[in-house]
């Protein structure tokens, strides 16, 4: 929640922003300040109809509150507004932009790279996937059943060919199934997810990297979600062996606005070969006249964009840059801790984890006769710990992915609704204790 020092600090930065006209001569804008009150009044009021995401009891969605120097950057750059398309529009704000870029380019070692911000991962891989597209017209692309629905999706607006790969029991790409795909010759890219949005998994990119090695084809990292896990010292041995090879992939997505601490929407794509550049090319007859340094609209499919995003990343990697053992750092090893102690505290009782976490995502069952039965279950249980102000998620996931961990589940349908949670608050290691208790609470009969 919003704390009353962010409203005095930004009145002082917005001071400070004012100094920067004080030569132009004095206007008022015509507003009618006594009617702002009333519709604002009511506006609060209307928001207050939203799940508390900032609150470490809720668990359910990917909904991580930005850090106070984003929102407060955020909001100081409202006053300017900046369009981060061409330069004219955004002076101070699109080399903020490159910076940033340029700052988690750095996270994998890329010196020399091609990238921007975006709304958000879909438009980031949309942009990835076009690139591919162009690279290999015709050519299939392939990623994991686990992967972001996101990539199917894609792929059919660009009409490009795509085909699932089939995951493993815990979730992973399962990589004797992608060397079958392969083997047909007509592949020429990879989607490799670190961090599935579902279970939160982490494709075996080494593994990856030696099919890449044999056969040849292009490798996209859709990062969005856990991208910046690469910084942690929790991760163990598969995660960290992919985190480390992420910089051997051809293109990246990583969304800032998920773990990153920065308000919606700010994505990103990196492609490790500027030369790609080139497929972006156009002209414009009234943008790109006032500087001859490249304007961001020059490298991306979006036109406007808020140069607010770059400004707020900016911020807070000044104040937590992300490097490996620092502050930042620290908070995602919290979430990891998080995840790893409610797995342990769970353990023994009515609810049996379905996997073991590579990140901060805890997908668990609640033990009953059959899927059908346990899935109803799952559904009491995520309406009744919301009435004591716990908030959690569901997920159908398939029954072989709860096989190891419920061997003697009669499975009298397909899937099986598990809750989920995301500790992606670092708050929240203090929490599970309570979280934990709650789940105690409202656990079946």
């Amino acid at each position: 929640m919003m704390h009353p020092r962010e409203i005095e600090i930004l009145r002082d930065a917005l001071a400070v922003l004012s100094e920067g006209w004080s030569e132009l001569p004095d206007f008022e804008q015509d507003v009618d300040w006594e009617a702002l009150a009333p519709v604002l009044d009511e506006t609060a009021r209307r928001m207050q109809d939203n799940y508390p995401y900032a609150h470490p009891l809720y668990a359910g969605q990917m909904l991580k509150p930005p850090h106070p120097v984003a929102r407060i950057a955020y909001a100081l750059s409202l006053w300017v507004n900046p369009n981060n398309h061409a330069l004219d529009g955004s002076r101070a704000s699109s080399p903020m932009e490159k910076e940033v870029v340029a700052r988690l380019a750095e996270m994998w070692g890329w010196r020399e790279c091609l990238g921007h911000l975006t709304g958000g991962g879909t438009m980031a891989n949309l942009e990835a996937l076009w690139v591919a597209g162009k690279l290999a017209p015709g050519k299939m692309i392939v990623g994991s059943s686990q992967a972001h629905y996101t990539h199917s999706r894609i792929t059919e607006v660009l009409g490009i060919p795509y085909a699932p790969v089939n995951a493993t029991p815990s979730g992973h790409m399962d990589t004797g199934h992608l060397k079958v795909l392969l083997g047909g010759g007509d592949v020429s890219t990879v989607v490799v997810t670190l961090g599935t949005t579902g279970l939160g998994a982490v494709d075996p990119l080494p593994e990856i990297l030696d099919l890449k090695r044999e056969f040849g084809f292009r490798i996209h990292v859709d990062a969005a979600y856990g991208g910046y896990f690469g910084l942690s010292s929790r991760l163990d041995e598969g995660p960290r062996a992919a985190f480390d090879a992420m910089g051997e992939a051809d293109s990246i997505v990583i969304d800032p606005h998920k773990h990153g601490l920065q308000p919606y929407g700010c994505g990103s794509v990196l492609f490790r070969d500027p030369s790609v550049g080139r497929f972006y090319k156009h002209g414009s007859p009234y943008t790109y006249f006032s500087s001859t340094e490249l304007h961001l609209g020059e490298i991306s499919l979006e036109c406007s964009r808020p140069g607010a995003s770059a400004v707020a990343l900016w911020a807070t990697q000044r104040l937590l840059p992300p490097v490996p053992g620092g502050e930042f750092a620290g908070m995602l090893d919290r979430c990891i801790d998080a995840a790893r102690d409610f797995v342990v505290r769970i353990e023994g009782s009515r609810y049996v984890p379905v996997h073991t976490p590579d990140l901060d995502i805890v997908v668990y069952a609640v033990r009953a006769a059959s899927a059908s039965e346990a899935s109803r279950y799952a559904r009491e249980v995520f309406e009744a710990a919301a009435s004591k102000d716990l908030h959690l998620a569901l997920i159908d996931v398939p029954i072989d992915m709860v096989r190891v961990a419920l061997p003697d589940l009669e499975a009298d349908r397909d899937t099986i609704t598990c809750l989920r949670s995301t500790f992606m608050k670092p708050e929240q290691t203090e929490w599970i204790p309570t979280i934990v208790e709650i789940l105690e609470l409202v656990a079946p009969d």
